[in-house]
């Protein structure tokens, strides 16, 4: 049976983690997909890959960055890869297309035009596997912010800074605000 079988209203859900914050000179280090239904329910896990990069690239990175893939063990997990940029496309691209034509999911994450400008760099293949509209969970919580601080306030995030660990922070967050959205969450009332 294929996984294509009633993809309809499927989610793909991504995160990099990157060297740094600039689309034209920074490179990817880390990319994880979920793959969820329209009820942010977890359908798939796709490959969580490090990007092997010379140590010489992650010593060339600011501060906050070398601490926080430190720290998170992704330094080590890029030193100890083989995996290439090409090779991590192609596997998770390959994951995502037996589960969601190309063209049928928005990219969904938190900040999700930066991870789209890496790709659109780096990864074009994969970037066009999406559709063009975004899920960007950072626009509700922007939303929140302003209009519902009582609701933001019950956000808890668990992240290590992975991306696997993003994505499904990503969903969850989303999820919290789906539960207190009223009629706009589609759920059952009273």
């Amino acid at each position: 049976m294929s996984n294509h079988m009633d993809s309809e209203g499927r989610l793909i859900w991504i995160d990099l983690e990157m060297t740094g914050l600039d689309t034209g000179r920074d490179s990817i280090l880390e990319i994880a997909t979920i793959v969820t239904d329209s009820n942010l329910q977890v359908l798939a896990e796709g490959p969580e890959l490090a990007i092997a990069h010379p140590e010489s690239v992650l010593d060339a990175m600011d501060e906050w960055n070398r601490n926080q893939h430190r720290k998170s063990g992704l330094w080590q997990r890029v030193v100890d890869s083989r995996v290439t940029l090409d090779e991590a496309e192609a596997r998770t691209l390959a994951f995502l297309s037996e589960w969601v034509p190309g063209n049928a999911s928005p990219m969904c994450g938190n900040s999700i035009c930066q991870d789209r400008r890496f790709l659109h760099r780096l990864m074009p293949a994969l970037e066009r596997h999406f559709h063009y509209r975004n899920l960007d969970v950072s626009t509700v919580k922007e939303l929140a912010r302003r209009w519902a601080p009582s609701v933001l306030a019950g956000v808890r995030k668990q992240s290590a800074h992975t991306a696997l660990s993003d994505v499904r922070d990503s969903i969850a967050e989303l999820t919290y605000y789906r539960r207190h959205m009223g009629p706009l969450s589609g759920l059952p009332t009273g």
